[in-house]
Order: structure tokens, then sequence, then C-alpha cells
């Protein structure tokens, strides 16, 4: 098993910056994909990006390319998601995630809690 823990979230004004944390308890598959995903009131789970263990490989969703960035630390099994110029749209319960997938929320085996991430007009 692996546990995730995400830490960062909060309540920013619009066209500011948060910075999401991803601890994961030990090491997965390096052929796992590491993801964040968000989910607003009322709405489905959706994929934000993601990043492979192994080559560093980013994704994004269409709606946070040159606004959000992913990143990893290896050595501390950790991953990031700097999120800048933020939008009130971008208001959600962002969660963190380990699987072999890459956009599919289904082929994430692995699942944090979530942290809240609120963005004012």
């Amino acid at each position: 098993q692996v546990q995730l823990v995400e830490s960062g979230g909060g309540l920013v004004q619009a066209g500011g910056s948060l910075r999401l944390s991803c601890a994961a308890s030990r090491r997965t598959a390096s052929s796992y994909t590491m993801g964040w995903f968000r989910q607003a009131p009322g709405k489905e789970r959706e994929f934000v990006a993601a990043i492979t263990w192994s080559t560093g490989t980013t994704y994004y969703t269409d709606s946070v390319k040159g606004r959000f960035t992913i990143s990893r630390d290896n050595a501390k099994n950790t991953v990031y998601l700097q999120m800048n110029s933020l939008k009130p749209e971008d208001t959600a319960v962002y969660y963190c995630a380990a699987g072999p997938g890459v956009t599919s929320a289904a082929r994430y085996n692995y699942w944090g809690q979530g942290t809240q991430v609120t963005v004012s007009s």
C-alpha cells in the first residue's frame, strides 16, 4: 500500500499562486505516473496534470497549460503542483494520485484525501 498526503491548499485571490505538495509513504513502481486531479462541487473529477517518475515527462490539461507546473523530487517521494495566475474556476478539491495511467482517473490505484483550493474573484 502507498499512502499519499496532500498539503498546500487554501484561499487565494484571483491572480495569486499556491503550491500543492503530495508526499508518498514509499516509492511507487518506476513505471507509475503521479497525477493531480480536481473536483468542483457538482462536477466530475477531472485531470489536471501528471508526471512520470522515471523520465519526468509531464502532461497538462489545456485549461492549466502555461499557468500550472508539475514537478517531482524523487529523493523525497514528493510531487508538487505550482499553480500561478489562479482563476475562480480553479476552485476545487485537488487530489493526488499514483498509478499506471495518465489522464484517466480509473487507471490510478492510489489516492490522497484531497486538499481544498478556493480562488476568490
